[in-house]
C-alpha cells in the first residue's frame, strides 16, 4: 500500500507534482515539424543559385497575385525591379521639393536682410536687387534637393536599419556572396502559410524556409 501512494505522489520525470491546493495541468505537446503559434511569421523564403531563377521566380510570384514581395542578391539586377512590380519611387518627388523649398528659402532669407531687416543703399540700386540674389538661391536649391535626396532615401528604405528578419533566415549570409533569395511576406493580402510554402516549392528553390520576426 505505501509502495503504491508512492508512485501516485511521484510524478512522471520532469513534471511539478501535483498537490490538493496547486493542480498542474498537463502540458501541450506540438509535434516535432510544427512551429509554436506563438512566434510571429515574417514570410516565407526560397533560395536560389543564379540570378535569372530569382528573376524568373519573382515574375511568377507577382503573376500568381502575391504583392509583398522582396528579392536579395549580392549585387543589382536590373530585371529584379521590375520582376517585383517596383516600377515606381518617391524619391524624385522628394527631392523636387526639397530643391524648390531649397530655393525659396535662400531668395527669401536674403530678400528678407537686404529689404527689411538690414537695408543699404549700395550704389542706389534698389533693396530687392534679385540678380544679386541669384547665386545663394541656385545654391540653396542644390543643397537642399541633395540632402532631400540622402535622407529620403534613407527613410524610403528604412535605414539604418540594424536588425531585419530575413538575419534570421538560414544561409542568408550568403545573400552578400552567391546566392539569391526571394521572400513573400505574410502580410500579404494572399498570404496563406501551407499555400506559399508549396507555390515556392514549385519554382525550383534549393531551400524553402520560413523566417520569422
Amino acid at each position: 500500500m505505501a509502495d503504491d501512494d508512492k508512485d501516485k505522489t511521484k510524478g512522471r520525470e520532469g513534471e511539478v507534482p501535483e498537490s490538493p491546493g496547486h493542480p498542474v495541468s498537463p502540458s501541450p505537446r506540438l509535434p516535432a515539424n510544427r512551429r509554436p503559434a506563438t512566434i510571429p511569421l515574417y514570410g516565407v523564403m526560397a533560395q536560389f543559385d543564379n540570378p535569372s531563377e530569382l528573376v524568373a521566380a519573382a515574375r511568377r510570384t507577382y503573376e500568381a497575385g502575391y504583392r509583398r514581395i522582396n528579392g536579395y542578391s549580392p549585387y543589382p539586377i536590373e530585371e529584379l525591379w521590375e520582376a517585383i512590380g517596383f516600377h515606381h519611387t518617391r524619391l524624385p518627388v522628394i527631392v523636387l521639393i526639397g530643391g524648390i523649398l531649397g530655393g525659396l528659402g535662400g531668395f527669401f532669407m536674403q530678400y528678407y536682410l537686404s529689404v527689411w531687416e538690414y537695408p543699404i543703399n549700395v550704389g542706389g540700386k534698389p533693396f530687392n536687387s534679385w540678380p544679386a540674389f541669384i547665386p545663394i538661391t541656385f545654391e540653396m536649391t542644390i543643397l537642399c534637393a541633395a540632402l532631400a535626396a540622402i535622407f529620403g532615401m534613407l527613410a524610403l528604405n528604412k535605414l539604418p536599419q540594424p536588425y531585419h528578419p530575413v538575419f534570421n533566415a538560414p544561409n542568408f549570409a550568403l545573400a552578400t556572396r552567391d546566392h539569391f533569395f526571394l521572400v513573400i511576406e505574410a502580410n500579404d493580402a494572399r498570404f496563406n502559410h501551407d499555400e506559399v510554402v508549396q507555390f515556392m516549392k514549385s519554382l525550383g528553390p534549393t531551400e524553402v524556409s520560413d523566417v520569422e520576426v
